[in-house]
């Protein structure tokens, strides 16, 4: 087993976990209340996340909207996004971007492993001056977008945090990544003591092996079973067959990979462990009910992805 592989597995792994937690009654409610009281968008996104992690949001800065809509200023905020995922370890990590507006992450755990993160920011924390403006302004026109009245005005219209009161926020933003990491922790423990041992066994072994072709016999023989008794019980613990699972766990690696612009779909498909290009896009189409373009395109729109439920 490679270490890109093994790699490979934890992102698809803490993708789902994270996904899981997006979808609970704790962290929507957490997220709409936070927002009412602060008029920021607050996001929880895996550790491996190609995009801006406001974007598309409801209550998303219009200054960075813009800056995301032009190439060039986008690799700019993509950039310092990646630099602050890079410098958060154990605790939150506060940046400044070269637009001059603060953003923050949060890690989420399971058990000591960081397996994404709360994000917030998009503000100022003082009020900007002429000097700011200017600064800001050549920023903007070294990377080649015209920094017009419209620009100007959204630049000087962003929300304004003070330090101390940025610093509240952020600690009760710790405060409930612990309550996370306590969910999760508690659901993990729950899944593991409600689903089968063969089944726990064939999940790591598919995870471990997906990039390679994946043989029904193969991983029934991991998990210790014969061939008739290892689909029933997968089936009845999963709700899938054994095709669908793997094909679904390798669709998940492709969605991530395909929110990288730079990836070609059929380098895509072929990297995730799928024969044919043919094959991954119906595939795809069949589980997430839209084409690879179609996904890529969404995206383009400001359109969040769809989430299937397993």
């Amino acid at each position: 087993m490679t270490d890109a592989a093994l790699r490979s597995g934890e992102s698809s792994s803490n993708k789902q976990l994270i996904e899981m937690l997006v979808r609970s009654r704790s962290f929507r409610d957490y997220e709409s209340v936070f927002t009412k009281a602060t008029g920021l968008p607050l996001t929880l996104r895996p550790l491996e996340y190609w995009q801006l992690a406001h974007h598309g949001k409801k209550n998303e800065n219009p200054f960075c909207a813009y800056l995301a809509e032009h190439p060039e200023t986008l690799s700019v905020c993509l950039e310092a996004h990646e630099n602050m995922i890079h410098q958060t370890g154990d605790i939150p990590h506060t940046v400044t971007c070269p637009f001059g507006l603060t953003e923050t992450a949060v890690p989420v755990k399971l058990g000591g492993q960081t397996i994404g993160y709360l994000r917030i920011g998009q503000v100022l924390r003082k009020s900007p001056q002429r000097g700011d403006t200017e600064k800001v302004k050549r920023t903007v026109m070294e990377h080649g977008v015209r920094f017009t009245n419209e620009l100007r005005k959204a630049w000087e219209q962003n929300p304004l945090i003070p330090p101390d009161k940025y610093g509240a926020i952020v600690r009760l933003l710790s405060f409930f990544a612990e309550q996370l990491s306590a969910l999760i922790n508690q659901i993990m423990l729950e899944r593991q003591n409600a689903e089968p041992p063969l089944v726990q066994k064939a999940r790591k072994y598919i995870d471990k092996h997906k990039l390679e072709p994946l043989s029904l016999t193969d991983v029934a023989k991991a998990a210790g079973a014969s061939v008739f008794h290892f689909c029933k019980v997968f089936h009845k613990s999963t709700g899938l067959r054994f095709t669908d699972y793997v094909a679904r766990v390798r669709l998940d690696d492709a969605r991530t990979q395909l929110l990288n612009p730079s990836r070609r779909i059929s380098e895509v498909a072929y990297d995730v462990g799928f024969q044919s290009l043919t094959q991954f896009n119906r595939t795809f189409k069949r589980v997430f009910g839209q084409s690879p373009t179609e996904f890529r395109a969404h995206l383009d729109n400001g359109e969040r992805p769809k989430n299937p439920g397993r």
